[in-house]
């Protein structure tokens, strides 16, 4: 071997990129004043793309694999160049390595709640979030369309951008739909995989494309949710009337186990059953009876004993007593009891039946 292919072995150049990063998306090859030797090794890796530049415009693509750059295996630049007839001399060219694995876990969400009509609860503010997965599919377009010179560009300096088509569109899709806020829930895999399909064309005019795209949540303003959980509540609790009882019922229990509560004493009690009855006739309707429920016992009419002919007699209703009175036989000086009375006293004394004295003529006048 002589000096000089010596010389020339020595300054082939190996061109690889060895990525331990997880958001770089292009890297630029860095070379002293660009110049790459012809007949340099290029080494392009699984999950990359090596995209050469030159004067601003691209050139060749190189898929994964191994490479000697030779004029017949980069035709545009070639081209480009003017080496019609075959070149051997060092070369300026830039080389981006870009990144075609999927880029996961890439997050979305509504900076501001987006205005809808519901059926059911009528305007509504909904916000939403979740995540979505990229993938470069043109490398040359996307260094077009997005990197320019940068060169180091990452996942941060274009989500951005593809966060605002997600919102964007998601917006659309959800107006379009009219699935009920309350269903929304259960349709989340359904939005996703419809806005992927949507939003494809925008992503590949950048070289890029959406493979997935989640709905992680849905979620309504915290007033209304928690309006809803009120609702949910009710649901829950069902006849009103009922837990009403059983609530009222648990705080007497509760008021009777403390001796210094106001239970304990009989005004106490009194008062927490009338606030007990108020309260269920409240809760059903007032004094109309529940339907099925059987009528309150007619007034019992007080009983009262005589004394007729110097014997206990009795005990007689008022009804009895009137016709007593129309015969003669109890007159205003007759001793009457009734229970709760402490002794015997005469009929006229005694405010139920002092009345039926006046209903009876007076005795005729002597002859």
């Amino acid at each position: 071997m002589g000096i000089f292919d010596k010389l020339r072995g020595e300054l082939i150049d190996i061109i690889e990129w060895t990525d331990s990063s997880s958001d770089t998306m292009v890297y630029r090859f860095e070379r002293h004043n660009n110049e790459i030797k012809m007949g340099a090794k290029l080494t392009v890796r699984e999950g990359q793309a090596a995209v050469f530049i030159n004067k601003g415009q691209t050139a060749d693509v190189f898929e994964p694999g191994m490479y000697t750059l030779q004029t017949d295996n980069m035709p545009i630049l070639s081209t480009l160049m003017g080496w019609a007839h075959g070149f051997n001399s060092p070369f300026k060219a830039e080389v981006y390595f870009v990144s075609t694995r999927r880029f996961t876990d890439l997050k979305w969400g509504t900076k501001h709640p987006i205005t809808l009509r519901d059926a059911e609860f009528g305007p509504v503010r909904l916000r939403a979030f979740g995540s979505y997965v990229i993938k470069v599919t043109d490398p040359g377009k996307f260094i077009r369309e997005i990197v320019g010179t940068d060169g180091h560009f990452t996942t941060d300096e274009v989500t951005d951008q593809l966060r605002n088509f997600i919102v964007s569109r998601f917006a659309d899709v959800i107006g379009e739909s009219k699935i009920p806020v309350l269903d929304l829930a259960a349709n989340y895999d359904e939005l996703g995989t419809f806005v992927t399909d949507k939003i494809k064309d925008d992503f590949g005019n950048y070289g890029i494309e959406l493979t997935r795209m989640l709905v992680e949540n849905i979620s309504l303003p915290e007033a209304v949710e928690a309006a809803l959980d009120k609702r949910s509540s009710m649901g829950v609790i069902g006849d009103l009337r009922k837990y009403t009882q059983f609530q009222t019922a648990n705080a007497m229990e509760e008021a009777a186990k403390n001796p210094g509560g106001m239970a304990s004493g009989g005004m106490g009690m009194g008062m927490g059953f009338a606030m007990a009855n108020q309260m269920g006739q409240a809760m059903a309707g007032g004094a109309q009876p529940a339907p099925g429920a059987a009528p309150p016992p007619l007034p019992q009419t007080a009983q009262f004993f005589v004394a007729l002919g110097g014997q206990q007699a009795g005990p007689f209703d008022m009804a009895a007593l009137q016709q007593h009175v129309q015969s003669g036989q109890l007159t205003r000086q007759t001793l009457v009891w009734r229970q709760g009375m402490a002794n015997w006293t005469a009929a006229e004394q005694v405010d139920e039946i002092k009345g039926l004295f006046g209903a009876a003529p007076p005795p005729l006048p002597p002859q």
